[in-house]
């Protein structure tokens, strides 16, 4: 069974004030590991958030979490399923593939 495992590898924050607001997150790079024993892979990406709105929720870069961002990402475009489903598909065609290179038949032939 394929183990998942996320997490945030990178965030891109403004250096101006964004409608009062400091330190904006606007971009976050997260990766979805996969494992299952010896077989290992992952996906990764990038996820661009809008501005926050003046009067708006908003969390100080300081006090954000990572499922906080990761939640952030799932609601801007990634999507959580099909990528867990691509990283499990992909950790099951390494212990399994479906596709092989066997030695050319003739290469084996007795003279």
């Amino acid at each position: 069974m394929t183990t998942i495992t996320w997490k945030i590898t990178q965030l891109q924050a403004s250096t101006q004030t964004i409608n009062g607001f400091q330190e904006v997150v606007l971009t976050a790079n997260w990766q979805c590991d996969g494992v299952d024993g010896e077989y290992a892979t992952n996906i990764s990406g990038a996820t661009s958030f809008p501005e926050p709105t003046q009067g708006g929720q908003f969390t100080p870069y300081a006090q954000l979490t990572q499922d906080q961002v990761l939640g952030w990402c799932y609601a801007n475009g990634v999507n959580q399923t099909e990528v867990e489903a691509s990283v499990t598909q992909a950790v099951a065609n390494l212990a399994n593939p479906p596709v092989v290179s066997p030695p050319l038949p003739w290469d084996n032939q007795v003279a």
